[in-house]
Protein backbone atom coordinates (compact mmCIF):
# COMPACT_ATOMS: atom_id res chain seq x y z
CA UNK A 1 0.00 0.00 0.00
CA UNK A 2 1.24 3.89 -0.78
CA UNK A 3 1.96 5.83 1.97
CA UNK A 4 0.57 9.24 1.67
CA UNK A 5 2.29 12.26 3.13
CA UNK A 6 0.12 14.74 4.79
CA UNK A 7 1.30 18.82 5.02
CA UNK A 8 -0.87 21.30 5.53
CA UNK A 9 0.07 25.49 5.80
CA UNK A 10 -0.61 27.38 8.21
CA UNK A 11 -3.73 28.28 6.16
CA UNK A 12 -5.32 24.80 5.35
CA UNK A 13 -4.56 24.25 8.84
CA UNK A 14 -6.88 27.30 10.63
CA UNK A 15 -9.46 25.98 8.36
CA UNK A 16 -9.84 22.69 9.33
CA UNK A 17 -9.61 24.02 13.02
CA UNK A 18 -12.15 26.07 12.47
CA UNK A 19 -14.21 23.15 10.45
CA UNK A 20 -13.68 20.34 13.49
CA UNK A 21 -14.19 23.54 16.36
CA UNK A 22 -17.39 24.79 16.05
CA UNK A 23 -20.07 25.60 13.22
CA UNK A 24 -22.46 23.11 11.57
CA UNK A 25 -20.94 20.78 9.35
CA UNK A 26 -21.47 17.54 8.45
CA UNK A 27 -20.19 14.62 10.67
CA UNK A 28 -18.54 13.19 8.48
CA UNK A 29 -16.86 16.68 7.20
CA UNK A 30 -15.79 17.43 10.54
CA UNK A 31 -14.38 13.90 10.98
CA UNK A 32 -12.38 13.85 7.70
CA UNK A 33 -10.75 17.29 8.98
CA UNK A 34 -9.94 15.33 12.39
CA UNK A 35 -8.43 12.91 9.97
CA UNK A 36 -6.13 15.06 8.05
CA UNK A 37 -5.35 17.58 11.60
CA UNK A 38 -3.50 14.48 12.93
CA UNK A 39 -2.04 13.66 10.12
CA UNK A 40 -0.33 16.30 9.63
CA UNK A 41 3.21 16.22 8.80
CA UNK A 42 4.16 19.81 8.06
CA UNK A 43 5.98 21.90 10.04
CA UNK A 44 2.86 24.09 11.83
CA UNK A 45 1.45 20.51 13.37
CA UNK A 46 3.28 20.25 17.03
CA UNK A 47 3.10 16.01 17.52
CA UNK A 48 1.84 13.56 14.76
CA UNK A 49 -0.76 10.42 16.07
CA UNK A 50 -0.17 7.45 13.88
CA UNK A 51 -3.20 5.92 12.08
CA UNK A 52 -3.55 3.40 14.63
CA UNK A 53 -4.19 6.17 17.44
CA UNK A 54 -6.15 8.29 14.99
CA UNK A 55 -8.47 5.04 13.86
CA UNK A 56 -8.74 3.63 18.24
CA UNK A 57 -9.63 7.73 19.34
CA UNK A 58 -11.95 8.64 16.29
CA UNK A 59 -13.62 5.04 16.09
CA UNK A 60 -12.79 4.95 12.32
CA UNK A 61 -10.91 2.24 10.33
CA UNK A 62 -7.67 2.84 8.66
CA UNK A 63 -9.19 2.25 5.84
CA UNK A 64 -10.78 5.42 5.66
CA UNK A 65 -7.34 7.19 6.93
CA UNK A 66 -5.80 6.30 3.88
CA UNK A 67 -8.44 7.06 1.81
CA UNK A 68 -8.98 10.84 3.59
CA UNK A 69 -5.08 10.72 3.38
CA UNK A 70 -4.95 9.91 -0.58
CA UNK A 71 -7.70 12.16 -1.70
CA UNK A 72 -5.83 15.15 -0.14
CA UNK A 73 -2.63 14.39 -1.77
CA UNK A 74 -3.82 13.38 -4.83
CA UNK A 75 -6.81 15.51 -5.73
CA UNK A 76 -7.54 18.81 -3.53
CA UNK A 77 -8.66 19.58 0.31
CA UNK A 78 -12.31 20.25 -0.71
CA UNK A 79 -12.38 17.02 -2.31
CA UNK A 80 -10.71 15.38 1.11
CA UNK A 81 -13.58 16.86 3.60
CA UNK A 82 -16.64 16.25 1.03
CA UNK A 83 -16.10 13.22 -0.87
CA UNK A 84 -16.88 12.85 -4.62
CA UNK A 85 -19.81 13.61 -6.17
CA UNK A 86 -21.57 10.50 -7.77
CA UNK A 87 -20.66 9.27 -11.05
CA UNK A 88 -23.32 6.71 -11.78
CA UNK A 89 -26.07 8.46 -14.19
CA UNK A 90 -29.85 6.64 -13.90
CA UNK A 91 -31.63 5.98 -16.92
CA UNK A 92 -35.91 7.33 -16.22
CA UNK A 93 -37.63 4.26 -17.49
CA UNK A 94 -41.17 6.10 -17.25
CA UNK A 95 -41.45 9.14 -20.06
CA UNK A 96 -44.45 11.19 -20.26
CA UNK A 97 -46.67 9.10 -22.88
CA UNK A 98 -45.78 6.28 -20.34
CA UNK A 99 -46.99 8.29 -17.54
CA UNK A 100 -50.19 9.53 -19.25
CA UNK A 101 -51.03 5.60 -20.21
CA UNK A 102 -50.34 4.54 -16.59
CA UNK A 103 -52.49 7.48 -15.01
CA UNK A 104 -55.67 6.35 -18.19
CA UNK A 105 -54.96 3.22 -16.66
CA UNK A 106 -55.41 3.27 -12.75
CA UNK A 107 -57.84 5.58 -13.31
CA UNK A 108 -59.91 2.76 -15.51
CA UNK A 109 -61.68 0.14 -13.75
CA UNK A 110 -59.83 -2.52 -12.02
CA UNK A 111 -59.77 -5.94 -13.31
CA UNK A 112 -62.71 -8.67 -12.15
CA UNK A 113 -62.05 -9.75 -8.79
CA UNK A 114 -60.70 -6.82 -7.73
CA UNK A 115 -61.70 -3.81 -5.73
CA UNK A 116 -59.45 -1.71 -7.18
CA UNK A 117 -55.78 -1.13 -8.84
CA UNK A 118 -53.04 -2.64 -6.98
CA UNK A 119 -49.51 -1.11 -7.47
CA UNK A 120 -48.75 -4.88 -8.96
CA UNK A 121 -51.53 -5.06 -10.65
CA UNK A 122 -51.21 -1.44 -12.62
CA UNK A 123 -47.35 -2.82 -13.05
CA UNK A 124 -48.09 -6.19 -14.67
CA UNK A 125 -50.95 -4.63 -16.86
CA UNK A 126 -48.52 -1.97 -18.09
CA UNK A 127 -46.36 -4.89 -19.37
CA UNK A 128 -49.07 -6.68 -20.60
CA UNK A 129 -50.27 -3.95 -22.81
CA UNK A 130 -47.19 -3.64 -23.85
CA UNK A 131 -46.45 0.52 -22.83
CA UNK A 132 -43.20 -0.55 -21.31
CA UNK A 133 -40.76 -3.60 -21.62
CA UNK A 134 -40.71 -4.18 -17.39
CA UNK A 135 -41.31 -2.56 -14.68
CA UNK A 136 -41.43 -2.58 -11.06
CA UNK A 137 -44.33 -1.58 -8.42
CA UNK A 138 -41.98 1.02 -6.90
CA UNK A 139 -41.62 2.72 -10.41
CA UNK A 140 -45.76 3.15 -10.57
CA UNK A 141 -45.70 4.23 -6.84
CA UNK A 142 -43.35 7.20 -7.70
CA UNK A 143 -45.51 8.13 -10.83
CA UNK A 144 -48.85 8.08 -9.05
CA UNK A 145 -47.34 9.96 -6.48
CA UNK A 146 -45.94 13.05 -9.00
CA UNK A 147 -49.61 13.20 -10.07
CA UNK A 148 -51.42 13.22 -6.45
CA UNK A 149 -53.20 9.50 -7.31
CA UNK A 150 -51.37 7.46 -4.93
CA UNK A 151 -52.90 4.45 -3.44
CA UNK A 152 -53.25 4.88 0.30
CA UNK A 153 -52.83 8.00 0.31
CA UNK A 154 -55.66 9.98 3.16
CA UNK A 155 -58.03 7.37 4.55
CA UNK A 156 -60.89 8.18 6.54
CA UNK A 157 -60.40 6.90 10.39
Amino acid sequence: MKKYKVTLSREEREELMSIAGKGSHRSQKVLNALILLNCDEGKFQKSRLKNEEIATVLNISLRKIDRVKKRFVEESIETALNGHKGQRIYAKKADGDFEAHLVALSCSEPPSGFARWSLRLLADKAVELNYIESISHETIRRVLKKTKLSHGGSRGG
